[in-house]
């Protein structure tokens, strides 16, 4: 039997497709104030180092103008790393749906980065942005949150000029034996009740989880990303494959 087009995962349950953003939104709306100590708290700190990995992937220019899209960065952990890791003329724009992540991203950049960072508010399905604007488009743990990844990888496409690079930070599947235990447990066990003390939300975190386990394969995103357009896709395990950076390049 065919699988039902109009309707989506939100989690483990299965929604209108036109529901699921509005679902996600109110998510993000509510963890917003929360959502880097929570990183914190839930990995560990290990989200650090996973961002610290994708900037090194991305390596910024030193020495000449670069232009970075990160999008679903709401409260600029990416654009921040780039922007001190590139030189002068690096400029990062941040977009994301959500109005309470752009708040807490543009009170932590306060002034620091003058006119070389934007925050945009904007859908992942349909960039308001032009054609080939940017150098780079880089995505941390939002893809699987996208109602219609297949749209949000034709706009990357779309909006990075030739020669320009999509990189995808997102949680993956665990391929260590007995690892994969011990996370199942953690993720469905512990998460969502640091997040009831912590964010006073335990359902948005348990959707959170539940998300991640209803995120495609490594081989099947990459088949995605190779069906929007892009070339030498590739991916990278970390830590066991609790996440993986995904590459693909614009070559024309």
């Amino acid at each position: 039997m065919a699988a039902d087009e109009s309707r989506t995962d939100f989690g483990f349950t299965r929604v209108p497709l036109d529901e699921k953003q509005g679902r996600v939104n109110e998510v993000f709306r509510s963890v917003a104030q929360r959502y880097d100590l929570m990183n914190d708290l839930m990995s560990g700190g290990l989200h650090r180092a996973w961002k610290s990995a994708l900037i090194s992937t991305l390596r910024p220019s030193r020495t000449r103008p670069f232009d970075l899209l990160d999008v679903a960065g709401g409260t600029g952990d990416i654009a921040f790393r780039a922007l001190e890791a590139g030189g002068p003329d690096t400029r990062v724009t941040v977009l994301d749906i959500n109005d309470a992540m752009l708040g807490v991203g543009r009170e932590r950049a306060g002034g620091r980065f003058g006119g070389r960072i934007a925050f945009v508010a904007g859908n992942a399905e349909a960039l308001p942005l032009p054609d080939r604007a940017f150098d780079a488009y880089t995505i941390a743990f939002g893809i699987r949150n996208v109602p219609r990844i297949e749209r949000a990888l034709a706009e990357a496409h779309r909006v990075l000029r030739v020669g320009g690079r999509f990189l995808c930070l997102e949680f993956s599947h665990v391929d260590v034996p007995g690892l994969d235990r011990i996370y199942d447990a953690y993720s469905f066990r512990v998460i969502p009740r640091l997040g009831e003390w912590v964010a006073g939300d335990k359902e948005s975190y348990r959707y959170l989880v539940e998300s991640i386990r209803r995120f495609p394969t490594p081989g099947a995103f990459e088949g995605m990303i190779a069906e929007a357009g892009f070339a030498r896709v590739s991916h990278r395990r970390l830590s066991g494959g609790i996440c993986a950076i995904h590459s693909g390049w614009k070559l024309a």
